[in-house]
């Protein structure tokens, strides 16, 4: 299993060379590569630049830290059939360059939007008719999972769209941070983790409070508190315990599913390699270097042993 960090909380405020030295010295091994503004920008056509990619390789090779996964956000499932064309061909671009960066993880969201989840679905099936053919053709493992605001925010109604191609190299994405929003608040880690089974090949990890409880977020005009009826929705990246997910569940779960191992064995479920733990703290780069250690020690003694 990786153990990787998601760089969102860095790639804002340093340069990419800074970047990977600092997920260095707080002694992570892998980096997981979220939108960045001069490789793989939100909704835009991917950019990386030869003299970004020369100073990402360079920082690479001086540290010894690798990229597990690249994270890219793309309208492939619309609501129109614009967004999806240019979805499509960003994903092109973003291939290629996983390919040429031997980068063999790809994870992502179902973007869309709830209040036209039939066209929406409609839009994704259709991307991925004309994505995993290439997908697979490449050897790569796109992971996809469902973000607060999605066509689709249910756990198991999006474990069930990947289940539905049957593929190795497609995998299920689970956010602790989105938990509540996958069970509409109940919260229930253990049946979520054990529903994705197989197709749970990347889980990200940071705190979050229960959007359904009255009063834990306020809203203005009241009537959005209502979990906002598709119009708003409000989560946290928080530290581990600052929130009410319960990780102790996730872990016990986790360890269950012989989730640090699986991937390694001769019948691994899916291609790409190790399984990814990634910590995916956002929001408070003032608290990162006691955190974010913190939080490699914890994967490393919960699910490694260590």
């Amino acid at each position: 299993m990786k153990i990787a960090f998601d760089v969102d909380v860095l790639a804002k405020q340093m340069s990419i060379n800074d970047m990977v030295h600092q997920v260095a010295d707080w002694g992570y091994k892998y980096i997981e590569q979220s939108p960045h503004p001069r490789i793989n920008p939100f909704y835009k056509h991917p950019l990386f630049s030869k003299e970004a990619e020369a100073e990402y390789r360079q920082a690479l090779k001086e540290t010894g830290v690798e990229i597990s996964s690249f994270i890219v956000v793309y309208r492939w499932s619309g609501p129109t059939e614009e967004q999806r064309q240019h979805a499509v061909a960003n994903w092109k671009k973003i291939i290629e360059i996983a390919v040429n960066m031997g980068v063999p993880v790809i994870n992502t969201e179902f973007s869309g939007d709830p209040n036209q989840q039939e066209i929406c679905n409609g839009m994704w099936f259709k991307s991925m008719e004309e994505l995993l053919p290439i997908i697979e053709r490449e050897g790569l493992r796109v992971e996809v999972q469902s973000h607060p605001y999605d066509f689709c925010e249910l756990n198991d109604e999006a474990c069930d769209l990947v289940k539905s191609f049957r593929s190795k190299n497609l995998g299920y994405v689970y956010s602790a941070s989105h938990g509540f929003f996958y069970d509409q608040g109940k919260g229930d880690v253990r049946h979520m983790l054990k529903y994705a089974g197989d197709e749970l090949t990347h889980v990200l990890f940071a705190d979050t409070y229960n959007q359904t409880k009255d009063c834990r977020y306020i809203l203005n005009p009241p009537w959005l508190n209502q979990r906002g009826a598709a119009d708003v929705t409000i989560h946290q990246h928080t530290a581990m315990g600052e929130g009410e997910v319960d990780f102790q569940g996730i872990f016990e779960t986790l360890r269950e599913m012989d989730f640090a191992n699986r991937q390694l064995k001769p019948d691994a479920p899916k291609v790409g390699g190790d399984n990814i733990a990634c910590v995916s703290y956002f929001g408070f780069p003032e608290k990162m270097n006691k955190q974010a250690p913190e939080a490699r020690e914890i994967l490393e003694r919960e699910l490694l042993g260590k």
